[in-house]
């Protein structure tokens, strides 16, 4: 989106006052994605809901057409995952793992992520100066969703590196970005052999059983949705808890209600994902045949691109948009999607960013910011929204 001539010019820099320009301007917009191909821009919230749930918009990119945009490339073994398909291989490869990510699962993991987020602040000591992103919202979430999957822990840093390098790219670098993927091929290739020889009590084990037991999975799949398991199980939460712990450091008002009534934090975070969720777009759609969203006709096979954060401030569904306000109702909020490809790790996200913050509240009780709020450093991203660095003084 780099062209003066683009309407969204300026959008990775300055992402809400781009989206308040175009909402007010027009529902939906063309503009150029990040590879320069053309796509369709959606602002307003009835409208991104809306798309959200609608069965014409395909994730499936054999739906897309040449020349258009349609964002991360990646090779099959990593590219048969859920953010590629549509029902009924998207039903069937759900199905398989939503039963360890329901809210009774989920509840069950409070105990082990708790005494992950005071062994991380243990290692912080009592007073001093951090950068909260590499020091505690990071190690979090890569910690949790590796314990789960039952990875190694030899293997975690690696992953992070991996990820964060797919998530937003290095200019300087362009090679960057296909070394890590067939890091991530080589890895995962030698994990699914070693749990294959060896399985254990995870969930790693457990889908590969359903693989080679009831061929219900192609290998491509399996090695794919693990792939997509922990790269969304990491980079989302990664994002939430930073941004949450921004919100309250700039917010102090904000701060003190909520040490006040620390019981609202659940519905805190709510609110923080909605003022500044983890994710500007939901992933690119594609129309099976032609669509009109918001009045504007988009031809089938060209990329639509959501905004789950200009939805996320629309005043029409959400007055005083940009305020964090965490006494208000932000129930409704698109931050984790909406419909059938709304997030499947939802719950555990909410979970770690609740247990996160709650440590934090209560373990650092003089935590505060250890920089100019205008010149922390966000990613260079559509993908994320979050920071670079979160420097901290306790």
């Amino acid at each position: 989106m780099s062209t003066p001539q683009d309407p969204a010019a300026g959008l990775i820099d300055n992402p809400y006052a781009v989206y308040d320009r175009l909402r007010d301007t027009a529902p939906v917009h063309r503009i150029a994605g990040t590879d320069g191909n053309p796509a369709w821009l959606v602002t307003r919230y009835d409208d991104v809901r809306e798309a959200l749930a609608n069965p014409l918009l395909s994730l499936d990119k054999r739906h897309a057409l040449p020349g258009s945009y349609q964002g991360l490339a990646l090779p099959p073994a990593l590219d048969a995952n859920l953010l590629n398909m549509d029902p009924p291989d998207h039903t069937r490869i759900r199905r398989m793992v939503v039963r360890a990510f329901t809210p009774r699962r989920i509840e069950q993991l409070r105990t082990p992520v708790r005494e992950t987020a005071d062994r991380l602040l243990n290692e912080l000591g009592t007073h001093g100066a951090t950068d909260l992103v590499a020091a505690y919202a990071a190690p979090l979430p890569i910690t949790v969703i590796c314990d789960l999957l039952g990875i190694p822990d030899e293997h975690r840093r690696d992953f992070r590196v991996w990820t964060d390098v797919l998530v937003a790219p290095d200019p300087a670098r362009p090679s960057a970005a296909k070394e890590a993927v067939v890091a991530m091929l080589g890895f995962f290739t030698q994990l699914l052999a070693a749990k294959r020889k060896e399985p254990a009590d995870d969930l790693l084990s457990d889908l590969i059983a359903v693989r080679d037991e009831g061929d219900r999975l192609t290998e491509d799949e399996l090695m794919s949705l693990v792939f997509l398991i922990l790269f969304a199980g990491y980079e989302n939460t990664v994002q939430l808890i930073g941004n949450a712990v921004l919100g309250l450091l700039t917010h102090p008002d904000q701060l003190a209600a909520l040490r006040a009534n620390p019981d609202r934090l659940p519905a805190a975070v709510e609110e923080f994902a909605r003022h500044e969720g983890p994710g500007l777009l939901a992933i690119r759609r594609f129309p099976v045949e032609d669509v009109t969203i918001g009045g504007v006709t988009v031809a089938a096979g060209e990329t639509v691109l959501l905004s789950l954060s200009a939805a996320n401030r629309d005043p029409s569904r959400f007055p005083d948009p940009g305020r964090l306000d965490l006494g208000r109702d932000a129930s409704g909020h698109l931050a984790l999607g909406h419909g059938i490809h709304y997030c499947l790790g939802a719950p555990l996200a909410r979970l770690e960013t609740e247990i996160a913050l709650s440590a934090l509240l209560e373990r650092l009780p003089d935590l505060a910011l250890d920089a100019d709020p205008a010149e922390l450093r966000w990613r260079p991203s559509l993908r994320a929204r979050g920071l670079l660095v979160l420097p901290v003084t306790y």
